[in-house]
């Protein structure tokens, strides 16, 4: 019976494991941009169906995108503070685990969006992993230049749900797209910011104008924050959707820039803090605008 018990809490630590290999917040947050640009993006009756399956699919690829990164990224991790407590750096996964782990998932996602979508959107899925997994990791330890290249997959959720609704990709798809794309560079870059001594340790390089904690650096997050400003507008600019939400995503970037004048000031880790949630706070909140706002 002892032995039963060990077995059922060995069985249960493993499942864990692999549940943090997912990153479930991370490929939620991923699953949730595609679903957004699915219902922006249909016209008619929606087939809550093939929604969910298309948010389970793109999940599940996310997920393979994330596990195939921490395997390229294990002795990295081991570096970090932010990760040397993940499964493969912990040891309790081994990377043959991880390895069949990420065939799997990647199978059924792709295996979903072959059956409930079209050919574009599982292209497109199999385009942003490769990006993720095999271009913008490695080049994490290259240069600044990774940040533009990780932004394309990054962006292509919400594209990917409007192409498996509408089956082409259109100017909407694009402007929708283009807020996300550049919404990437503050993200990323706060997170550089507050995890620079982690990430130096590790050999990566994020940060802006040659890698410093410095005014230029502030500057370029400024910048792109400030472009989201007319982006946001274009969705209303074009009839997508109607006033209420141009407005609501006017405050919300002018709110979303306010934040990196402090940064400009003080240079502080907790300014960039302030960035980093503020970017998980703007990105769900003008996709929900747009949703409950769509003409």
């Amino acid at each position: 019976m002892q032995a039963l018990g060990t077995t059922s809490i060995s069985m249960i630590s493993r499942a864990k494991s692999f549940y943090e290999l997912l990153k479930f917040r991370l490929s939620f947050l991923v699953a949730f941009s595609c679903g957004f640009g699915y219902l922006l993006g249909n016209t008619g009756t929606v087939d809550w169906a093939h929604f969910l399956w298309l948010v389970l699919g793109g999940f599940l690829i996310s997920g393979t995108s994330i596990v195939i990164n921490q395997i390229t990224e294990k002795e990295y991790d081991k570096l970090m503070t932010r990760t040397q407590n993940r499964p493969l750096p912990t040891g309790r996964l081994s990377v043959n685990e991880a390895r069949q782990f990420a065939v799997l998932t990647g199978l059924l996602g792709f295996g979903i969006l072959v059956w409930q979508t079209n050919m574009l959107t599982v292209v497109l899925s199999f385009v942003s992993m490769i990006l993720y997994s095999f271009v913008y990791t490695p080049l994490k330890r290259v240069g600044p230049i990774a940040v533009f290249v990780g932004a394309i997959p990054g962006a292509l959720p919400p594209l990917l749900g409007w192409v498996a609704a509408t089956g082409s990709i259109t100017y909407e798809a694009m402007i929708i797209f283009g807020i996300q794309f550049i919404w990437q560079f503050p993200h990323f870059w706060a997170i550089a910011w507050v995890a620079d001594e982690d990430y130096k340790r590790a050999g990566f390089k994020l940060l802006p104008s040659g890698g410093k904690q410095d005014l230029n650096t502030a500057i370029n997050i400024m910048i792109y924050t400030l472009f989201l400003l007319p982006l946001g507008l274009l969705p209303t600019y074009f009839g997508l959707v109607g006033i209420t939400s141009g407005v609501i995503v006017t405050i919300c970037g002018v709110l979303f820039l306010a934040q990196t004048f402090s940064l400009m000031k003080d240079y502080s880790r907790r300014s960039a803090l302030k960035i980093m949630f503020g970017s998980f706070i703007y990105l769900p909140i003008v996709q929900i605008a747009y949703l409950l706002d769509k003409v």
